[in-house]
């Protein structure tokens, strides 16, 4: 049994909206990125609750923080990001999420990557040790320009911060969009630490971003490897249909329902049942 999610924001600013359009599908989860197009780091008191309030009337859950930890130049001051960091625990504990999605720092691409390693592995260091001290687990996602961009280096992060509260991501489209072949070059090395996974697919032609099952993520084999190890988690559509950027994505209703209808076609071919 795996249990679908997905961000709110794709479908509309709008909280209401955005569960109405996941109620149609059947879904009662939301991966929180904004709302009221507001981060969920810059929320106000007032809007916690009122998010709260309305998703526990509605027997909605909130899966996981999107949140745009470590999605800052590695040379950026890391002093207002630790106390977003701060913030965002808060928020999740009060939300009821034990989930915190973050980043490992965007790095100089005319620079090795390895030149920037200490200071990557010091960062999320800090981040995950807050984290622990609250009860809290990381997910890193692996996404373009990162410290994080190659299965290799997601690898190198986890073993090195060597935390149960740092766990992986895994984002087939981001993988494809960064020339790597899900299936056959990350999810190997990656696969045991997989905590949740972000569907969304993607050619490997020229990147476009497609319905799972459309392109070259493999999500079809990696689902049925991971659920025949007897794992249940949650898969969050992210789906990037309309807009696809690194500030985030953007779908609409319409499209949403497209990329969720996508992803349910693919489980019940895999035959794994899905709330």
């Amino acid at each position: 049994m795996v249990t679908l999610t997905g961000f709110g924001d794709e479908i509309s600013p709008d909280l209401k909206e955005q569960m109405d359009v996941m109620e149609s599908e059947g879904i009662r989860h939301i991966e929180l990125r904004a709302v009221w197009n507001t981060g969920v780091h810059k929320l106000s008191e007032e809007q916690r609750h009122k998010i709260k309030e309305e998703t526990q009337r509605r027997g909605f859950r909130i899966s996981s923080l999107g949140s745009g930890l470590g999605k800052i130049k590695v040379d950026d001051d890391f002093g207002p990001h630790v106390r977003d960091c701060e913030v965002l625990i808060q928020t999740a504990k009060f939300l009821g999420t034990p989930y915190i999605r973050i980043f490992s720092f965007y790095v100089p691409q005319d620079q090795p990557v390895t030149a920037h390693r200490d200071e990557v592995m010091r960062r999320v260091r800090v981040l995950t040790e807050m984290a622990a001290a609250e009860g809290i687990v990381l997910g890193h996602e692996n996404e373009r320009h990162i410290y994080g961009e190659k299965p290799e280096q997601c690898r190198d992060l986890l073993d090195t911060i060597n935390s149960p509260s740092l766990r992986a991501i895994f984002d087939p489209a981001n993988f494809v969009q960064a020339g790597v072949r899900p299936f056959e070059d990350a999810w190997p090395i990656l696969k045991n630490d997989v905590l949740y996974f972000h569907i969304k697919d993607a050619k490997q032609a020229d990147g476009r971003v497609t319905p799972a099952g459309e392109g070259d993520g493999g999500i079809k084999a990696i689902l049925s490897d991971k659920l025949a190890s007897g794992w249940e988690g949650f898969l969050s559509l992210e789906p990037h249909l309309k807009i696809a950027g690194p500030a985030g994505g953007y779908s609409g209703p319409l499209a949403f329902k497209t990329a969720a209808q996508a992803l349910k076609r693919l489980l019940d071919e895999i035959g794994v049942r899905y709330h």
